[in-house]
């Protein structure tokens, strides 16, 4: 049976055991790639015998070379920047280059607690024979540190700051006391922890001055340029359509263009030109809401049209995408449709199926 989404690991097996096979670099223990090599897996490249590694990562390649540096010290790892910016996306396939496993995974919510972090208990277990090993419920924490893997923690900042400090002795001092069995897990080579947060979201919970300082933190930009953040998202929608088996014609690069424009003069506050500046919509509007709205269009295209994307086919997506306020953001969306698409001569079939979508 066909998975929605497969692990980065799966998905690109071929990648990563090709690369194994060209590694001539120095692997720390416990990894199978070298540091090198993960950065050419996740920034793409093409390898001597002419195989093609996919980039998983459009942007500066420093970046990702600070990343897996860290991630070869006792020091672990947080991506930090606004919603959309590839952090999740980047965690995952840091992972699974560097163990082969992306699945130890915590989701940080406002109601994660220290179980989820620590360990757990089998509470029918705990009743009949009291705290032992196999009464123990093992978190993706837990075994990252016993079999030497990387832990990925989800929204961090999500994360009440009380338990977000019980990470404090795990990143310290490589270990975690279990006092019911008066015995410790002691973490092994390999071990580290990749987290990811933002500054966006509601309830945010700053990290205290004494985690912050066991972190490195390696900030995830929007794309830099126009071109940049366009590859990002035909090479994305490309990827989704072919895994979801959409029976459409991949989206003109015209209407990628015209959404990422859109995105990104009313993310910037200006239009593209310089001259005209403009009110921005309280939403982040990043490249991971463009997907989102060629993906839409695309399924609108093939279920309820010829299969060809269209301006109407995304003019839906993009109101849902940049109106979160009904009234502050409306209020943007209508200035900017009128002062700047409206005016635009190439944009007139994009303004017209707005306005429709809009009544």
């Amino acid at each position: 049976m066909a998975v929605l989404r497969q692990h980065a690991e799966d998905e690109f097996k071929e990648e990563l055991e090709e690369l194994q096979k060209q590694d001539k670099g120095v692997q720390p223990e416990n990894w199978q790639l070298s540091p090198k090599a993960v950065v050419d897996y996740l920034m793409g490249t093409k390898l001597k015998n002419g195989k093609v590694i996919s980039p998983k990562y459009i942007g500066q390649r420093r970046l990702m070379e600070i990343a897996v540096a860290t991630l070869t010290t006792d020091r672990a790892l947080l991506l930090y920047g606004i919603p959309g910016t590839g952090k999740s996306w980047v965690s995952e396939h840091l992972s699974a280059a560097i163990t082969g496993n992306s699945k130890l995974l915590i989701q940080g919510t406002s109601g994660t607690g220290e179980e989820a972090i620590r360990y757990g208990w089998n509470y029918a277990k705990l009743l009949v024979d009291g705290p032992t090993e196999e009464a123990l419920v093992v978190t993706p924490l837990m075994n990252a540190m016993q079999t030497g893997k990387i832990a990925r923690i989800e929204e961090l900042t999500r994360i009440s700051a009380d338990v977000q400090d019980n990470l404090i002795t795990i990143l310290s001092e490589k270990l975690l006391p279990i006092p019911e069995l008066n015995t410790e897990v002691q973490a092994i080579s390999g071990f580290n922890v990749i987290a990811t947060a933002n500054n966006r979201d509601k309830g945010v919970n700053e990290l205290s001055s004494a985690l912050k300082r066991r972190f490195n933190t390696v900030i995830l930009p929007t794309p830099e340029t126009a071109d940049e953040e366009i590859n990002i998202v035909k090479t994305r929608v490309e990827k989704m359509m072919m895994n979801s088996q959409l029976p459409a014609e991949k989206p003109p690069l015209k209407e990628i263009q015209r959404i990422v424009t859109i995105f990104r003069e009313l993310r910037s506050g200006i239009t593209a030109d310089g001259r005209t500046k403009v009110k921005s919509p309280s939403g982040t509007l990043s490249s991971a809401e463009a997907i989102g709205v060629v993906n839409n269009g695309l399924a609108l295209a093939a279920h309820f049209g010829d299969g060809h994307l269209s301006s109407m086919d995304i003019a839906s997506g993009l109101i849902g995408a940049i109106v979160k306020d009904p009234i502050h953001d409306k209020e943007v969306w209508d200035e900017y449709l009128e002062s700047i698409v409206k005016t635009r001569s190439d944009w007139k079939d994009l303004y017209r199926s707005c306005k429709e979508v809009s009544v």
